[in-house]
């Protein structure tokens, strides 16, 4: 079996102070035993002071995004090599906020993709359909698309995860049901086994949309569920652990 992983994305939230979450996660973490693999995704200005803050503790840090390119004239991003220098282990690439807000494209999420693999990062590669998308009767057509086009079958010779997260979910309050995310894995994890052969068969697939204390134990018991990826309930060290703790 795929060791869990649950990932915190802090998304555009965060200052120094903030850091004391980080340090409340590790001490629940070492007060506890888990059999999940857990990682903190603070922003970019966090990153380097929250690896030090996590030296020494089971808990991994990962990154919220990356440039495709290793260096070059491109002001304001952060290339992934410079993400594993600051001490991220891990990297989002593809998250629905990126592509809406920024118009990022499959073929851009699966060269920051493989960026991060050149890094020595493990990329979190995310997928999810809109609203209207699975109003349509879409849902699984527009997702295995999604992995088709951004698991490039260089991946297949390391470490990475794919990450559900329909889109009208996030930060909404509102989940799929269980059979629709038992639905959405089991098709992914076919998509991800044309792709990536055995790693796609191993690799894990998160759920990402409102997961919170109250639901992580229901959607973490789905077949085919691998972790999760956590937004808001990331921000605060009880929250989290519940939801680590529901593994």
């Amino acid at each position: 079996m795929t060791t869990p992983l649950i990932a915190g994305n802090w998304k555009m939230n965060g200052l120094a102070a903030d850091l004391e979450q980080a340090r409340a996660v590790a001490a629940g973490l070492g007060a506890a035993t888990s059999t999940a693999r857990v990682v903190l995704c603070p922003p970019a200005t966090l990153l380097a002071r929250m690896a030090a803050v996590l030296s020494g503790t089971p808990i991994l840090v990962g990154a919220q995004d990356c440039h495709e390119r290793p260096s070059g004239p491109f002001t304001g991003d952060v290339s992934a090599g410079m993400l594993a220098d600051a001490g991220a282990s891990l990297v989002i690439v593809g998250h629905s906020e990126r592509r809406a807000a920024h118009g990022e494209t499959n073929a851009k999420v699966a060269a920051k993709a493989l960026a991060a693999r050149r890094a020595g990062l493990e990329p979190i590669i995310c997928v999810g359909e809109s609203r209207a998308e699975r109003d349509a009767g879409r849902a699984i057509d527009v997702i295995c698309g999604q992995v088709a086009a951004c698991v490039d079958r260089r991946l297949a010779d390391g470490a990475f995860a794919i990450a559900y997260e329909p889109i009208w979910a996030i930060g909404s309050g509102v989940t799929p049901t269980a059979a629709e995310i038992a639905l959405a894995h089991a098709a992914l994890r076919g998509a991800l086994i044309d792709c990536a052969s055995e790693r796609g068969a191993a690799a894990p697939i998160l759920y990402g949309g409102s997961v919170n204390p109250g639901n992580a134990a229901e959607i973490l018991a789905i077949a085919e569920v691998g972790g999760a990826l956590v937004g808001g309930a990331s921000l605060e060290a009880a929250d989290f652990l519940a939801i680590v703790g529901a593994v």
